[in-house]
């Protein structure tokens, strides 16, 4: 028998048993819907995070005192062992013939402390850092006036306020340029208000404030290392280029341990990440993530699977007539194990069309859900979905239709 007469057959069998046919692909329906929206939930945090890295700036190395294994489980500069980072080591990596790859360095001095005006207060993280901050974290004001080098030169007492912080102090002025807000009871002048950045892994962005370096080491934070040197819980590097990242790393490695008298057998006191470390990282777990979510709802299509499985046998058990009699006219075996196969395979490929568009449905619902957040379907998870419904539809019809084709034609036809 050809193929194609096999399909048409197994279409009309379907087609005398609608109701029957709809809910047996039910099942596969809700399994690939679910595994299309899950999965694209996955990969939809995944670009969530790789956009707010992007968005910090691009090619960035991140420099920590204390070793990865010090580092992993910490934040930045709260690392044990007397690992510590300098001013001096920042000035040290700006050297143009020692690193040549390093375009900027920018030296950061943070705590999380108090943030006033008198009438209203809230608790924020206040950065102290240089004005090359603007450029390697790409985070200019949204309105008024940056960091300046005279600022640093005269440790003066301005700040740029994020936008929680603006919402929770000045509830009624959006942009409250040339107030006075106290950080640790000293009195800043706010000069500028930075663009809103929103929500990220690292927490809330906006509710920051950032102050001259200089006046965060002397007025604020202030903290020595052994050598006498101002200290910075972090060093920002940016690099040249994309393809130079790991030759800064090593010229930024060679200067660190220089100045911080490491032998060549001793292990690092600092640690260089940069970002594609850090997207390696959480690419892993949104991976395993998504695959555990897939795993999920796949159990979804191997329910379907049964149930259409239950269905064909059923179907054999009712047509047990019909077999014998096709036999008996000249049927070959292979012809009614393709008859049965085909109309499990249309079952479940029919039930996986309607379950794509269910799941590429379900995923801009959620998009639709979440504000910032957009769920993305992604073309391997459609061929995923329908090569495993198509699959599971060929191994569950595969009992039934050989079953029906095993059946002895004299008995069949005097089946009742």
């Amino acid at each position: 028998m050809k193929i194609l007469e096999s399909v048409r057959i197994a279409l009309r069998a379907l087609a005398a048993n609608k109701m029957r046919a709809a809910l047996t692909m039910l099942g596969i329906i809700i399994g690939v819907g679910a595994v299309i929206t899950l999965m694209s939930a996955g990969e939809g945090v995944s670009v969530y995070i790789t956009e707010q890295f992007q968005s910090m700036g691009s090619n960035l190395l991140f420099i920590m005192p204390g070793s990865m294994e010090q580092s992993r489980f910490a934040m930045p500069g709260m690392v044990a062992g007397g690992a510590e980072l300098t001013l001096g080591d920042a000035q040290a990596l700006q050297d143009p013939i020692r690193a040549p790859d390093v375009a900027a360095v920018c030296p950061e001095q943070f705590s999380s402390t108090v943030v006033s005006t008198g009438k209203r207060e809230t608790v924020a993280t206040v950065l102290g850092v240089p004005p090359v901050f603007e450029e390697v974290r790409n985070w200019p004001p949204e309105v008024g006036d940056f960091i300046t080098q005279d600022d640093m030169n005269s440790r003066a007492r301005v700040a740029l306020l994020g936008k929680t912080v603006v919402e929770n102090l000045f509830p009624d002025n959006p942009y409250p340029l040339d107030e006075m807000v106290k950080i640790n009871g000293v009195p800043f002048r706010v000069i500028g208000i930075l663009i809103e950045k929103g929500g990220s892994q690292m927490g809330d962005e906006d509710n920051v404030v950032l102050v001259p370096l200089t006046t965060a080491q002397t007025r604020l934070f202030p903290s020595r290392s052994r050598s006498g040197e101002y200290k910075v819980n972090v060093i920002i590097v940016e690099v040249v280029g994309e393809e130079r990242i790991q030759a800064a790393k090593d010229e930024v490695a060679a200067i660190l341990r220089e100045r911080h008298h490491i032998d060549f057998s001793d292990d690092d006191d600092f640690s260089i990440i940069s970002q594609e470390d850090i997207l390696n990282v959480f690419g892993q777990i949104t991976g395993v993530l998504t695959a555990f979510l897939g795993a999920i709802a796949g159990i979804s299509l191997l329910v379907g699977g049964i149930g259409i499985m239950n269905i064909m046998l059923v179907s054999v058990t009712e047509r047990t007539r019909e077999i014998g009699l096709r036999k008996a006219v000249g049927a070959r075996r292979r012809d009614i194990l393709w008859q049965f196969l085909i109309e499990a395979m249309t079952l479940s490929l029919v039930g996986g069309m309607i379950g794509i568009g269910l799941g590429v449905l379900g995923a801009a619902i959620i998009s639709a859900l979440i504000d910032g957040f957009r769920a993305v379907v992604t073309p391997q998870s459609v061929i995923l979905a329908t090569t495993f419904s198509a699959a599971v539809g060929l191994f569950f019809g595969i009992y039934p239709a050989r079953r029906a084709s095993l059946l002895n034609p004299i008995d069949a036809l005097r089946y009742e």
